[in-house]
């Protein structure tokens, strides 16, 4: 029973190391097992708790969905990129959605956002694919 307590905890102290739910899962397996050796059970029905609880567990994370992970485009993201939110001023658009602004103390290419109408004034970033800013109109503007 020690062992498999014992071995419980180690999985606990790598599962905080780690920050994953599967070591979690693995140490409450160890733990049912110590639970299954405790109450005499032969060696086998302890390897049968063991893993009945950790794949137990496994399929109630995935049907939970705790462990899918979170896609986040970083590219519209503005706890990655700074520049999202902030505002600069467009005077004329080309024939092909794009110019040139001034930003941050330079010249950029940026991008009409998709749906909007081209037109001049203040404009937000909304994204940025390389180092290229798409922008959204300030006010309405939506086509």
């Amino acid at each position: 029973m020690w062992i498999w307590l014992g071995l419980a905890a180690l999985a606990l102290i790598g599962e905080l190391a780690t920050g994953t739910f599967y070591l979690l899962l693995v140490a409450l397996g160890l733990a049912a097992g110590g639970i299954a050796a405790w109450l005499n059970a032969g060696l086998q029905w302890e390897l049968v708790a063991c893993g009945v609880v950790l794949l137990l567990g496994l399929v109630v994370l995935r049907k939970t969905r705790v462990l899918k992970k979170r896609e986040v485009n970083s590219a519209r993201n503005a706890d990655v990129i700074l520049d999202i939110g902030q505002t600069v001023t467009v005077e004329a658009w080309s024939d092909s959605g794009s110019t040139r602004v001034w930003y941050r103390g330079a010249h950029w290419q940026a991008e009409l956002a998709k749906g909007h109408a081209a037109q001049p004034g203040e404009h937000t970033i909304t994204e940025l694919r390389g180092s290229i800013l798409v922008l959204t109109p300030k006010r309405g503007g939506s086509a």
